[in-house]
């Protein structure tokens, strides 16, 4: 089971996404390809480390890298300061220099303070990706956000640096726990809901075959994601303007997890409940019908995601909203859905609006 490259088009920051199934078996040569330096530090969480890690392990040594592990802990409130404290360490320990490189072997989290440690290390030396989440191939590893949470806020630290290798393997989410994969189709249906409505319809007459993880359905859908998220980035690498987009249902679902503080949800969960919220005030400004919204929460009820905003009081979700990085001045840059496959960016300062569904 294969699918064609991709390459992601960013000048002389261009990189190349690999898809394929026991393709991590390659790694070695791949990271030979293009030219690294022999030292590799390779961050992973014990959770996949037991599925992946001695794999990696042997195809990195094989092709005569010298390898050193770095264990963090499983789970988004580790994403701090104090995790990433911990990678440095090893890393001036161990004598990584600028020709060495960081490989993130996991899911978001991982992929996120990884990267963010290689962007600031030494001020910069190389990094790989090897997403082993649903939500990691689709999203997270692709497009060169980086950064850890701050204890006021989700993701307020952080950087833009681009990898060298995007590697997916399909293999990787056959050991994914149910609830883990089911979090991950949330960032798949934002995809054709802001960026591709047939890519949506595809969607909702697969649905049986998504729960299923039907290997070449799935293998599909995540380089069709990789492809939308590419093209955005090459056209916004920064998130200067349209990029945002990308933002769909996040601004609910950042505030969700940091009110239930990290525990309650999972990112893709709080995501799906977050696009609700923005289909419902899509709807209210007339950039989409009754129906789209029926259609979209339809879709995510099928895939058995949660819809339903959780009833904190709407002073709550306020005072996390306001230290969103998307605030300027008092109002929030949201996302708007236009009918299915379009979206649009608008302002918004009028907070009681925004928090009309907050009940």
């Amino acid at each position: 089971m294969t699918a064609q490259d991709l390459m992601v088009r960013l000048g002389d920051r261009s990189y190349t996404i690999k898809f394929g199934r026991r393709t991590i078996a390659g790694i070695g040569r791949f990271c030979l390809d293009i030219g690294v330096g022999k030292q590799v530090a390779v961050v992973s969480n014990p959770t996949v480390w037991k599925h992946w890690g001695d794999g990696v392990d042997r195809a990195l040594a094989a092709e005569g890298f010298i390898v050193h592990r770095i264990m963090i802990p499983d789970g988004e409130s580790y994403k701090n300061s104090e995790t990433l404290n911990h990678i440095y360490d090893v890393l001036i320990e161990t004598g990584m220099d600028r020709q060495s490189f960081l490989l993130a072997l996991g899911g978001g989290v991982v992929g996120d303070i990884t990267g963010y440690a290689a962007s600031t290390y030494l001020r910069g030396i190389p990094f790989v990706q090897v997403p082993t989440s649903l939500l990691a191939q689709v999203d997270s590893s692709v497009g060169g956000k980086t950064g850890i949470n701050h204890r006021l806020g989700k993701n307020l630290i952080g950087t833009f640096y681009q990898p060298r290798l995007v590697l997916i393997d399909s293999a990787a989410l056959d050991t994914l726990p149910e609830r883990e994969y089911l979090s991950g189709l949330a960032e798949v249906v934002k995809y054709g809901v802001v960026c591709d409505g047939s890519f949506f319809d595809f969607l909702s007459q697969g649905v049986e075959k998504l729960l299923s993880r039907d290997g070449d359905y799935v293998l599909h859908t995540v380089r069709r994601c990789c492809e939308l998220k590419a093209s955005v980035v090459e056209r916004d690498e920064r998130e200067g303007s349209y990029r945002a987009v990308l933002n769909y249902g996040h601004t609910f679902a950042h505030a969700l997890e940091k009110i239930t503080g990290y525990s309650r949800y999972l990112h893709g969960e709080a995501v799906a409940i977050g696009m609700v919220q923005a289909a419902r005030l899509s709807e209210t400004k007339g950039y989409a019908g009754h129906e789209d919204t029926r259609r979209i929460v339809d879709l995510l009820g099928s895939l058995r995601l949660p819809t339903e905003l959780e009833g904190f009081a709407p002073d709550e979700y306020r005072a996390v909203m306001l230290r969103d990085k998307k605030v300027r001045d008092g109002g929030i840059n949201f996302v708007f859905n236009r009918g299915i496959g379009n979206s649009v960016i608008e302002r918004v300062a009028d907070w009681d609006y925004l928090l009309q569904y907050v009940v």
